[in-house]
């Protein structure tokens, strides 16, 4: 059996950015972190892009994750809102990029897809089957949830990926 890979999974927010890291081991998922990076509205966009930057470099440094898989934006018929998920989003790449990290990126839907099976799953069912793939994981924050369930989509993508690749070989 090959080493276990470490995914940190990313849903970028600017108030609330979701993560959470899974190791995967041939087929086998193992839940290793979870939680919510929050900023303070009151700080200015600059010191919060600043403490999500730190924040998550931190989660990089400690949990030493392999690879990174961040929830693409979706585009908000709010203009501002998108754009402050766009800084929330390229500070989450940044942080990965400094760190040597590969960088996969991916749609909600796909990864709600993956997970649940259904591209327009609500959260509580997202939050639902992360507990049930990843039974030591008590999340109950759903930014955290989808974070996870980001880490999960790339597993499986990655996975599929390498018996392809095997196959070919």
């Amino acid at each position: 059996m090959s080493a276990a890979i470490r995914i940190l999974g990313l849903d970028p927010g600017l108030a609330r950015m979701g993560w959470g890291v899974i190791a995967l081991a041939g087929t086998r998922l193992t839940h290793i972190g979870h939680g919510v990076i929050t900023t303070r509205t009151a700080d200015g966009l600059g010191l919060r892009l600043l403490a999500l930057h730190r924040a998550v470099a931190a989660v990089i440094v400690e949990l030493k994750p392999d690879a990174i898989a961040v929830e693409q934006a979706f585009v908000a018929k709010d203009p501002g809102a998108a754009l402050k998920l766009g800084h929330a989003r390229a500070i989450a790449l940044l942080a990965a990029a400094q760190a040597g990290l590969e960088i996969a990126e991916y749609a909600p839907n796909h990864i709600k897809k993956s997970v649940v099976g259904v591209g327009h799953a609500q959260k509580e069912q997202v939050q639902a089957m992360v507990r049930r793939l990843l039974p030591t994981c008590s999340v109950e924050q759903s930014d955290a949830a989808d974070a996870l369930a980001c880490a999960i989509a790339h597993a499986h993508l990655s996975g599929t990926r390498a018996r392809m690749l095997a196959a070919l070989a």
